[in-house]
């Protein structure tokens, strides 16, 4: 595909998925319950696509796979920011299906090409609050999603884990914070996670992949 229109995007993201801790994904393991099911929020603190500004707003992408991510034949769904107007929402929902982006280049991308089932895009509220370096976040779609993420707590002591994957060669983040993540999703990708894999993280990507 031609790619016609330069875009980037500066965010903070907290994600949940049906693995464990560990996510075999992130090391090209296989999902820990043979099925990958997720929920993933997103602030834009900067970003444009083309001459459309994108700053301040926010995303939420999800979906579920029959096996794991790289088999395929997931079906996906994105909620657009209600606050968009119609450039926006067309601009974030061709770069959350990987569009006007070099294969391979970003996790939205992937997610996409291994989805070959996307349900149309839902515009709502999103309430987001992210807190990479302190392992915590909060997600509400009204109605339909409600995810929390907090830090992975010492089963003996109760204190707090503090655990980072430094991935330099990642299409999605350099240094992702990984805590603890629990969901509940309604819908037509109707989901519950408890006590999951949770990450939190900066992104700074482009049409071409991660900037740092």
């Amino acid at each position: 595909m031609a790619v016609s229109v330069e875009w980037e995007v500066k965010a903070t993201e907290f994600a949940n998925c049906n693995c464990s801790y560990g996510c075999p994904c992130q090391f090209s393991g296989l999902p820990t319950h043979g099925n990958c099911r997720y929920v993933a929020g997103f602030q834009i603190e900067q970003g444009h696509f083309g001459d459309v500004e994108l700053d301040g707003l926010r995303a939420v992408t999800m979906a579920i796979w029959p096996g794991a991510v790289h088999e395929g034949n997931g079906t996906m769904q994105m909620v657009i920011d209600e606050r968009a107007d119609t450039r926006q929402r067309d601009a974030l929902a061709k770069i959350l299906t990987g569009q006007e982006t070099l294969d391979m280049a970003t996790m939205w991308w992937v997610y996409a090409a291994m989805s070959p089932t996307k349900l149309p895009p839902i515009f709502a509220r999103i309430d987001l609050e992210i807190d990479v370096d302190g392992r915590s976040g909060r997600l509400e779609v009204p109605g339909m999603v409600s995810s929390k993420g907090a830090p992975i707590r010492n089963p003996v002591t109760g204190g707090e884990h503090r655990v980072r994957i430094d991935f330099p060669e990642s299409f999605e983040y350099k240094l992702g914070e990984i805590g603890s993540g629990t969901s509940t999703v309604t819908g037509a990708l109707p989901m519950e996670l408890k006590d999951s894999w949770g990450l939190f993280c900066r992104l700074h990507l482009s049409r071409k992949g991660r900037l740092n």
